[in-house]
């Protein structure tokens, strides 16, 4: 079995290949844009794509290079997401490399141009990401795809950024915001966890991929449930790594979401369960200037005696074992039904 998608790197890189000669008509001083971009989309799980793919094939769709494109129009959502997200959180690396704001400030000042390096860093990664959400919508729309499928495809397509976009501002909003709101923090945590992740990572991929393909209701219906719950223990998987991860293995600092105040389910769980005086702790430290290496340790430890942390990991085991079982009853091509299994244990029991 193989969860990979032929051609899909070839697409993206020959995609790219025609960006750089169309920004090269503007100027030589534009490639950067394409080379950077470039060398984010050169690493990553690919997950959105491989769901929409898949999704295809468990409609039982034949294959052609159509869907190819339009799921890799889903990774330059992607990295547009990336791009955007790590501006907004203030994030020194991606995937083991500096983060897209960083590399154009390191541009800068490599060059000792004039006026501030880190606003035009931010400036230029903006831009970086609005490109990317341009060629998402590019790709998608010259996929090839009949017009029929491409509009049967359209609602989820336009849905999915859309929702994107508002779980985001539901998570920036709960780093300004969330700490004066204890009582339902729970109950936001999720909402975020669902919008943000849940139904963009997983859901809305696959029900584009059988959009696409024609499925029927059934399959669409059984595909949602599938990927809901999948896109929630994804990112519960996600959150334990922020806190916990491996920096070689993640591509990230350790205990990066604590430093940027995430408030995710992790931390709303530790804030419900902990005792008066970890509470009063993580409320200060998460409110405060960002927490140094020790005071992190302080918060990994509120984190582990409040029994957060294996509520969380019991939330993925539970949330995992709903999303198998709405394939159980799904009528899917075999091959899919083994892929789309694997890409589930695969999401949840990953390091990185």
């Amino acid at each position: 079995m193989t969860t990979e998608i032929p051609g899909l790197d070839g697409t993206i890189h020959a995609f790219l290949a025609q960006q750089a000669e169309l920004l090269a008509d503007v100027s030589a001083d534009c490639a950067p844009l394409v080379r950077y971009v470039s060398d984010l989309m050169s690493g990553g799980k690919r997950l959105r794509a491989a769901f929409c793919y898949w999704a295809w094939q468990a409609a039982g769709a034949a294959g052609e290079p159509g869907i190819v494109t339009a799921a890799a129009s889903l990774e330059f959502l992607q990295a547009a997401a990336l791009i955007h997200d790590d501006v907004m959180d203030g994030s020194d690396t991606r995937r083991g490399a500096p983060s897209m704001h960083r590399r154009f400030a390191a541009l800068h000042r490599g060059n000792d141009w004039a006026r501030d390096p880190d606003h035009f860093g931010l400036s230029a990664a903006v831009l970086a990401g609005d490109l990317c959400l341009t060629w998402s919508d590019e790709l998608y729309t010259s996929s090839a795809l009949p017009s029929y499928a491409l509009a049967r495809g359209r609602r989820v397509f336009n849905g999915m950024r859309t929702q994107l976009m508002g779980g985001q501002y539901l998570d920036l909003l709960e780093q300004a915001a969330g700490g004066r709101r204890p009582e339902d923090a729970l109950h936001r945590a999720r909402r975020v966890m669902h919008y943000k992740s849940a139904k963009y990572t997983v859901e809305h991929p696959l029900l584009l991929g059988a959009q696409l393909a024609g499925a029927d209701d059934h399959l669409l219906a059984r595909l949602s449930r599938f990927g809901l719950s999948l896109g929630e223990a994804f990112q519960l998987r996600d959150d334990v790594l922020g806190v916990f991860g491996d920096p070689s293995r993640t591509g990230k600092p350790a205990g990066d979401d604590l430093r940027e105040g995430k408030r995710t389910v992790l931390i709303a769980l530790a804030l419900q369960n902990g005792s008066r005086t970890q509470r009063d702790t993580m409320t200060a430290l998460l409110t405060g200037p960002p927490p140094g290496p020790a005071e992190i340790d302080t918060l990994r430890d509120i984190i582990v005696s409040s029994g957060a942390l294996a509520a969380v990991e019991t939330m993925i085991a539970g949330l995992l074992e709903r999303s198998v079982s709405a394939l159980d009853t799904a009528a899917v091509d075999d091959e899919a039904r083994s892929v789309l299994l694997g890409l589930a244990q695969a999401a949840t029991a990953r390091t990185a």
